[in-house]
């Protein structure tokens, strides 16, 4: 995966590891952009810089990003606000591998606080290098939530029977809980 581009965003509380990843990352031969935070400031807010990172990632195809927080929680809040985008909390290198199989995940999220700077810098590592399984039920998951997402932005939000082509989710599951 040397030569994806890496698109990266922290706040404060990610700061430090946000730059110790992108000297990391270069020197592997990866492009790497910084979204900011560009200086530390104990008083500003990941919202912005996380989904700046995931906007780069949504258009420029083919890249990734890492979001980076003091627990990486609202880091990947924020990034999934990004239509299209697939954010994952990685705690460990096995969810981070199992976020790019499984989910074909576009953006890692990592929490500073959470992990030493050697942790981190191998769930980044995993996570990075990982590619998609491309496996059929795999893929048709990320399908039924790419679908959800469009018919919810074009303000369709009544599905159809789990069965039925174009189901949006399963009504049929959802009224089971209901009675």
């Amino acid at each position: 995966m040397t030569g994806t581009r890496i698109h990266f965003g922290t706040d404060h509380a990610g700061f430090e590891l946000k730059n110790h990843l992108v000297e990391h990352f270069r020197s592997l031969g990866f492009e790497c952009v910084d979204h900011g935070a560009a200086t530390y400031d104990a008083q500003d807010d990941y919202p912005a810089y996380c989904i700046a990172a995931a906007e780069a990632v949504r258009h420029d195809v083919g890249s990734l990003g890492v979001v980076i927080g003091g627990s990486g929680n609202g880091e990947q809040l924020a990034a999934n606000r990004v239509t299209g985008i697939r954010a994952i909390l990685a705690w460990s290198t096995q969810t981070a591998q199992l976020g790019r199989q499984h989910n074909n995940a576009q953006v890692v999220a990592v929490g500073a606080r959470m992990h030493t700077v050697e942790e981190a810098t191998a769930i980044v590592e995993a996570f990075i290098n990982e590619p998609f399984s491309n496996d059929a039920r795999h893929q048709r998951r990320i399908d039924e939530m790419t679908n959800y997402e469009a018919k919810r932005e074009a303000g369709l939000y009544a599905g159809k029977s789990s069965a039925g082509a174009g189901a949006l989710f399963p009504t049929d599951i959802w009224d089971s809980y209901r009675s």
